[in-house]
């Protein structure tokens, strides 16, 4: 077994895929028209084409409603691992992306969380010791 898909809900998938290439750095990975939707999914270069982050629209009200839940209790959707939360932080400062959080020592890890503008919070980390 082996992990090769994952998905975040978004409330606008050509939004998202904006914010998730050109902010982020993802590529695109799929975009495949199915009836009236799209699996639209982003891979990370660094962690290859084999693991793919789907931006799923949250077309139904459990969707919306977990989205909404997390966003307002500050819980990120995902996390994403980076070398360094510091330079990683100041790149997409420039970039003007909005943090809720900026980098904080938490346990054995540096953390941010910034909004993705699509109704998400994302949580980048840095691993101090293992």
């Amino acid at each position: 077994m082996r992990l090769s898909l994952t998905s975040v809900f978004v409330d606008d998938q050509e939004k998202a895929f904006e914010f998730y290439t050109k902010k982020l750095g993802f590529k695109k990975r799929r975009d495949i028209k199915i009836d009236d939707s799209r699996w639209l999914s982003v891979y990370s270069e660094e962690g290859g084409k084999s693991i793919e982050l789907m931006l799923e629209p949250n077309s139904f009200e459990t969707a919306k409603r977990y989205q909404s839940e997390l966003f307002n209790s500050g819980i990120p959707i995902n996390a994403f691992e980076v070398d360094d939360v510091e330079v990683e932080h100041n790149r997409l400062l420039a970039l003007d992306v909005d943090f809720t959080i900026a980098p904080s020592i938490m346990g054995v890890m540096k953390v941010a969380i910034f909004n993705d503008t699509c109704g998400n919070l994302i949580q980048i980390y840095q691993l101090l010791e293992e």
